[in-house]
């Protein structure tokens, strides 16, 4: 009879998903409308529920007027959330490494399924595996509290407890000194990498005699080099830039996007051939050292930045669901 009045309804209903008093509520709410759109402008028309509606609010704000009462996740077991989720998390991340070192795939049904992977792939596996785990302990979570049952969850005491990773109130002007150092030298190092490549098609050279660019020799095969080289000015690129614009925010996204992007290089860097990888000579005896030298500097740096990358969503997560 009155489609925007129908529309508004019906955009409320999908909001009320699942309970039971769901047209109860919209009755309620359609004749709260009707009754005040008469009152103030005489006559229900199109035009008075129009202004009704803007006045009445959006549909979910509406729509989460009745629902504060059941809340998704109870408020006593919001913090475990993440607390469940980095205990299988580390869990999930364990089974990787040894996926990945005895070249094995993983199945603990229906909590954990590790394919076989190569290091690249693992690395950028685990913002799935992150998100899979989070997914999991929200669904058992949101189960609990439906039950409407007490339930004690059980947290070892010597587990580690992600509480609150508080951020200070401001920036301390010798710790905005210090980041306005560090982006300078990180600019500095991007701007002459970039030189570098476009001059030699690549950012690593050699030369053992002595510092003349003009008798440098690259050090890896041309092909290899320019690859090498693109990852490796884009994760500059990408430091300069976080580090830029954490002047002007604290957010914590901007170390999110910081850390995946880390990731997907790293990702990257471990996908590339080893074979034919050098332009000079390298003893054979040696290769297989200085290979798995590099793929333990790599997962190092994978290791602390996904380390961080957990820290910072924690944060995010917690603050989310502290508001």
């Amino acid at each position: 009879m009155y489609k925007k009045l129908d529309d508004y309804l019906e955009e409320i209903s999908h909001f009320l998903a699942g309970r039971e008093e769901r047209e109860e509520i919209l009755a309620e709410i359609r004749s709260h409308i009707l009754e005040k759109a008469e009152q103030e402008f005489g006559e229900v028309t199109e035009e008075a529920l129009d202004k009704v509606i803007a006045a009445y609010g959006p549909a979910r704000r509406v729509a989460e007027k009745y629902v504060e009462g059941k809340p998704i996740i109870a408020p006593a077991y919001r913090r475990f959330l993440f607390r469940y989720t980095g205990l299988l998390f580390a869990i999930h991340f364990l089974f990787m490494v040894v996926a990945v070192i005895f070249k094995q795939s993983f199945i603990v049904f229906p909590l954990i399924f590790i394919p076989r992977l190569g290091v690249g792939e693992a690395l950028l596996y685990l913002p799935t595996v992150f998100l899979t785990d989070l997914g999991i302990v929200a669904l058992v979570l949101y189960l609990v509290t439906q039950s409407g049952k007490e339930v004690r969850l059980p947290w070892p005491k010597i587990a580690v407890d992600l509480e609150e990773v508080a951020t200070p109130a401001g920036i301390p002007l010798l710790k905005r000194v210090g980041m306005m150092l560090g982006l300078t030298v990180m600019a500095t190092l991007t701007g002459f990498a970039i030189w570098l490549y476009l001059k030699f098609q690549t950012i690593f050279l050699l030369n053992i005699i002595n510092f003349r660019f003009v008798e440098m020799r690259p050090l890896f095969t041309p092909e290899a080099g320019r690859r090498i080289s693109l990852i490796v000015i884009a994760m500059l690129a990408s430091a300069t830039l976080g580090l830029l614009v954490k002047l002007f925010t604290r957010s914590r996204w901007v170390d999110v996007a910081s850390n995946c992007i880390s990731l997907v290089l790293i990702g990257l860097l471990l996908r590339q051939p080893f074979d034919n990888l050098f332009a000079i000579k390298v003893p054979e005896r040696l290769l297989p050292n200085i290979k798995l030298a590099l793929i333990i500097m790599l997962l190092f740096i994978a290791v602390m930045t996904t380390v961080e990358l957990i820290k910072n969503l924690v944060y995010l997560g917690r603050k989310k669901l502290a508001a």
